[in-house]
Parts: structure tokens; C-alpha cells; sequence
């Protein structure tokens, strides 16, 4: 394979400060820089991974940012992925996103990979993935399939 991931992915935000302080406090992400294009937008780099970065733009007077459609009627982007780098990783991360209040307590077993969703103060549907520990091979499920390891007892 000639890629080992992704780069960036770029986003539009009305509101940059608000949006770093959601992605940091959930996932220890940081600025990596900034940049002011001209008095009508501001680009913010927020590094998510070793080689992974949200470039967010923020742009006076663009609403695009507040509109919000359905899963697969989002445009070209639909939602973004994250990996988390270990089950641990994976644990804090869900329970920061539900001490916000931009996760339930639901996890989804896809059967090699576990995913909890979120929402960003924006809008912007995420989903952060794990490899399963609990996978047996050959075995995928279908969405809505909870967890069992999450689940109350």
C-alpha cells in the first residue's frame, strides 16, 4: 500500500476557539498553527495524530457550518473517523465525549473494530474506531450492534 493514512481533513467552523477547545479536551489535540489568510478567514491546524490534522476554516459570514443533513446526505464528506490508539485510549476518549455531551453511552461492535459516535459543537458527526479485542474472525456486524462489553449489567 502506498499510503499510510490520511493527512488532513478540512472543515468550516463559525466558531474556531470553540471548536479547538472540543477536540483538545476530548482528545488532547493541539494547535499545531494558525494562520489569517485575510481579514475574512481564519485557518486553524489542529494536529489529531502523528501525521493526522483538522484543518479548520473559519470564514465571516459562511453558515455552511450550521447546516446539517442526515447520514448520506452530508455532501462528499459524511462523517469523520478517528482511530484511537489503544482500548484505553479508546475508553477515555468515550467517557470525555459523554461528560460533554456529545456522546451517549452506546458503542457499536462492527465485529474487528469498535466505534463509539460523537458530535462536534459544530455538528460534524464523528465516529472513533478500536480494534476489537472481543473479534471473532470472519465475523462482521451489522450497525446497532451493541458492544457487550459495554454494556450495563
Amino acid at each position: 500500500m502506498l499510503l499510510n493514512g490520511f493527512n488532513h481533513v478540512a472543515l468550516l467552523t463559525t466558531d474556531t476557539d470553540r471548536l479547538v477547545a472540543f477536540y483538545r479536551d476530548v482528545f488532547d489535540a493541539e494547535v499545531d498553527g494558525q494562520q489569517e489568510e485575510n481579514q475574512d478567514v481564519r485557518l486553524t491546524f489542529i494536529r489529531v495524530g502523528e501525521a493526522a490534522e483538522l484543518n479548520v476554516f473559519e470564514v465571516a459570514g459562511n453558515k455552511e457550518a450550521e447546516r446539517q443533513t442526515p447520514m448520506f446526505g452530508r455532501g462528499r464528506i459524511d462523517h469523520l473517523g478517528l482511530q484511537a490508539a489503544s482500548l484505553e485510549a479508546f475508553d477515555e476518549i468515550r467517557n470525555r465525549l459523554m461528560a460533554s455531551g456529545a456522546a451517549d453511552d452506546f458503542v457499536t461492535d462492527f465485529g474487528p473494530i469498535l466505534s463509539v459516535f460523537f458530535r462536534d459543537p459544530d455538528g460534524l458527526e464523528g465516529e472513533v474506531c478500536v480494534a476489537n479485542p472481543d473479534a471473532v474472525p470472519g465475523v462482521q456486524n451489522p450497525p446497532g450492534t451493541a458492544a457487550a462489553r459495554y454494556r450495563a449489567s
